[in-house]
């Protein structure tokens, strides 16, 4: 048995959105291929009886399972699945050391052990398991499935791809050799200071105060993160967010090259007013182009939803849970 690490769990109710009283809720551990032991919460429909189809839920980049990875895992638990929102490595409840660090491998990783605790758990149909992705983890979730054929089905919602981010900027306004030349010298220089400090420096999370001139992007994660609506002091982003030198890799990995090798069922869900519709529409093409499994793959767009509208619905109840209620029953 691969043994796991002595997490300390909360056992009290700390989401950032109400307790359903439908499904039951339960802490529970699990190991991934590193050796890391990660934190989730499992919820189960309270009607259930036979082996049920289940969902791994992981995401935003930065952020915890008690906030949306959450609120999607309870929902769709209330819809009949068995799921699972799981704190990745480094972050969270989970394991892992140095903290707050970020890796294209271990993060894909993280989600492949999420289908091997649910493939071996007594109340689950280890032929019917799903993911899905928030945000960062929407192109994480994308990679697993391209590597782990036991994935069903995959949902990224409002997702980023974060080595095109990391290698290019934001809108690829820096996709230039030079750019990323002065950006891997700086991270470099990074490494050293923090070995001489003897601790890694802290990128920051969401900028607090909120400037006046702040980009519309960052005043949407300021409403999120920031606010009641979606503050947890276990939060990367809701505080002093990644080491500044944790997503060094992501760099030189492009994490979504095999994405049109996928055979799953795979759609992927965002807003057209979201800052990061591009990911998502990218994503899409690159994935059926030369793709000979088409059929499954689907882009659905939220007309008027922003970025973080997809974290929790928003104003609006821009989420459509509906839509990923009948996805995953036609595909798991």
């Amino acid at each position: 048995m691969i043994k796991k690490a002595d997490l300390k769990l909360s056992r009290e109710w700390d989401k950032t959105f109400p307790k359903s009283e439908s499904v039951e809720h339960s802490k529970v551990t699990f190991v991934n291929r590193y050796g890391i032991t990660l934190a989730a919460d499992m919820y189960i429909p309270k009607s259930s009886s036979d082996r049920l189809p289940a969902i791994a839920v992981c995401g935003p980049f930065g952020a915890v399972k008690e906030q949306c990875s959450g609120l999607y895992a309870q929902t769709m638990a209330e819809r009949g699945f068995l799921t699972l929102a799981f704190d990745p490595s480094f972050t969270g409840e989970s394991g892992g050391e140095p903290r707050y660090m970020a890796s294209p491998d271990i993060n894909t990783e993280d989600f492949m052990a999420a289908v091997d605790f649910l493939s071996l758990n007594d109340k689950v149909d280890s032929d019917r398991i799903g993911i899905i992705g928030i945000c960062g983890w929407g192109g994480m979730a994308i990679n697993a499935a391209a590597l782990d054929t036991r994935i069903m089905s995959t949902v990224a919602s409002t997702m980023y791809d974060m080595t095109r981010v990391n290698a290019k900027g934001y809108f690829d306004s820096d996709d230039s050799e030079e750019k990323r030349y002065e950006t891997k010298k700086a991270l470099c220089a990074q490494r050293l200071e923090d070995l001489k400090n003897g601790e890694y420096k802290l990128g920051g999370g969401v900028i607090d105060p909120l400037p006046e001139d702040a980009p519309f992007f960052v005043k949407d994660y300021y409403d999120y993160y920031k606010t009641e609506r979606g503050y947890h002091p276990r939060s990367l982003n809701s505080n002093g967010g990644w080491n500044v030198t944790g997503c060094e890799s992501f760099i030189n990995q492009p994490i979504l090259r095999y994405s049109n090798e996928i055979r799953s069922a795979v759609m992927i869900m965002h807003g057209d007013k979201a800052h990061s519709f591009y990911f998502g529409k990218d994503a899409y093409n690159d994935m059926i182009n030369g793709n000979k499994y088409t059929d499954n793959k689907e882009l659905v767009v939220i007309e008027g939803a922003v970025h973080t509208d997809l974290y929790d619905g928003g104003s609006r109840n821009a989420i459509p849970f509906d839509k990923l209620e009948s996805f995953f029953n036609r595909y798991l």
